[in-house]
């Protein structure tokens, strides 16, 4: 071998040996400021442990109808506030917080079914229902959430009487395989939580494009959703989720719902496009669309009057 090669060899070698040990020199402390996420639980809120997960969730009302609510991606039960009392006028209203948001546990090691999957929610949604005794309840579902009620009706029909799906993330598309193969590797494990910390800032961004009007949304707003980023381990566990998310194949399944579906949309979603919705509505059988205007991705939270009135007219139609 002449020099010019063992050179290039060497280069290499040495630059391997960056990519591979480099990150881990890397320091991770856990993310500053931190606490239980008990000690951040509001007056109303309650904790249920189902398989092995402590679950944050809020009731409200009581008899049936029973109304399960599943907040989006970033949220919590939180973003129900405006509506949940409006509801509960209707019926029995759980609100709950999925794995990796919210108040609810974020376990760090786990057995079986991984929580922050999409099969590990629809199980935790299976759990709940059966500690409540529910045995067929209306899901309303926004965005992720949305999906989340919708592979859980497709498993299980007979539990679902209605689907209410708030601007749903079903054509969004999903991160390309390689970014879910490299984000598995060792040293981006040890690196993910530092990115997922970004959303501190990015967070804010992202609540004010799912706004129509944004200087419309208020402190308390902001303070809700930002209060479970100080919940113990939140970092890792959204980092968690973000590698657990797959393609479930629900698109190719759009045509198998047989229970009533209304999908709401606002006019204005720059997250969800609001065209999306439309023409999700226009695949699933016999469903109804409604479009609320002046709204964007959370029409339950910028405009829960007009909210109300259509999902009150929907719920009613059911009885």
């Amino acid at each position: 071998m002449n020099k010019n090669w063992r050179i290039l060899l060497i280069i290499l070698v040495f630059m391997l040996l960056v990519m591979l040990i480099g990150p881990f020199l890397v320091p991770v402390p856990p993310a500053a400021g931190t606490v239980s996420p008990r000690l951040l639980a509001d007056a109303d809120s309650q904790f249920v442990e189902i398989d092995g997960i402590l679950v944050h969730y809020k009731m409200m009302g009581q008899g049936q109808p029973y109304i399960i609510l599943l907040h989006g991606f970033g949220a919590s039960v939180f973003s129900w506030h405006a509506v949940m009392e409006p509801l509960s006028q209707l019926g029995t209203v759980i609100a709950y917080d999925r794995p990796a948001f919210g108040l609810t546990e974020r376990p760090m090691n786990w057995s079986g079914l991984n929580p922050y999957g999409p099969e590990g929610n629809d199980a935790l949604l299976a759990g709940l229902m059966d500690y409540f005794g529910i045995q067929k309840a209306i899901l309303i579902g926004n965005s992720a959430g949305g999906t989340i009620s919708m592979q859980f009706a497709l498993l299980h029909p007979d539990h679902v009487q209605a689907l209410i799906l708030v601007d749903p993330a079903v054509y969004e598309n999903s991160s390309p395989n390689w970014v879910s193969i490299l984000g598995k590797t060792p040293e981006m494990q040890h690196l993910g939580p530092l990115f997922v910390r970004s959303i501190r800032k990015s967070g804010l961004d992202l609540i004010r494009t799912a706004w129509h009007d944004p200087t419309r949304i208020t402190q308390e707003t902001l303070d809700g959703y930002t209060k479970p980023l100080r919940a113990t381990n939140w970092d890792r566990a959204l980092w968690d989720f973000t590698m657990a998310s797959h393609d479930t194949g629900l698109i190719s399944d759009l045509k198998e719902f047989t229970m009533p579906v209304l999908v709401i949309t606002g006019d204005d979603d720059r997250i969800v496009p609001t065209a999306n919705s439309v023409k999700l509505a226009g695949v699933i059988p016999n469903s109804k669309l409604v479009i609320i205007q002046n709204a964007g991705h959370v029409p339950h939270e910028e405009q829960p009057t007009l909210f109300m009135q259509v999902a009150d007219e929907f719920i009613k139609d059911l009885k």
